[in-house]
């Protein structure tokens, strides 16, 4: 059975939104190494469409990029959306029943499910408790606002820490399991 396991970035303060804007002068072999060895864990990503279509847009026109390029363009996609029509990049829509959609593909052979950034998508699959890993990459910068994964009014959540990485740049790594799994 494959293991659902999200991958964010966060802040200090607890957001995970607009990485882009704060995360870079803290980037680090370390960090690309662990990023590196993540997505050749995984044998597909699940992604929620505002994440998509941003990837959608970027990987395929990045030069340069090698085997890790070469891997995110490859794998199979899936990908959640109300409102989208279609969808391409090696990429399949979940337009029905996410939670049962999501349970199936855990029942497929192969590697992980791998979800980067999606937050609305994380906080549906939270509710139906199908996130069977959370790996939070924290960065040392507090940015004051933001969307966060653990909304105000979430439901209690009992987490076990199951590994920590602690990276020259500061960034520590927290991997976290349900403690119901």
């Amino acid at each position: 059975m494959r293991k659902v396991i999200v991958s964010l970035f966060l802040t200090l303060d607890g957001v995970v939104e607009a990485p882009h804007q704060w995360s870079f002068q803290f980037g680090s072999e370390e960090q690309q190494k662990y990023k590196f060895d993540e997505l050749f864990a995984s044998s597909a990503l699940l992604l929620g469409r505002v994440t998509y279509q941003g990837f959608a847009a970027a990987w395929p026109n990045m030069a340069g990029t090698g085997a890790y390029g070469e891997r995110m363009n490859s794998l199979p996609k899936y990908v959640a959306s109300t409102t989208l029509q279609e969808v391409e990049w090696n990429a399949s829509l979940i337009k029905g029943n996410i939670a049962e959609e999501v349970r199936k593909l855990k029942q497929e052979a192969g590697q992980d499910l791998l979800i980067f950034g999606s937050v609305e998508l994380i906080h549906t699959l939270m509710q139906e408790d199908l996130i069977d890993e959370y790996r939070l990459m924290v960065f040392p910068i507090v940015v004051g606002s933001g969307k966060r994964l653990f909304k105000d009014g979430s439901e209690k959540k009992v987490l076990k820490l199951v590994e920590t990485q602690t990276f020259s740049s500061g960034v520590v790594v927290l991997t976290y399991q349900p403690d119901n799994k």
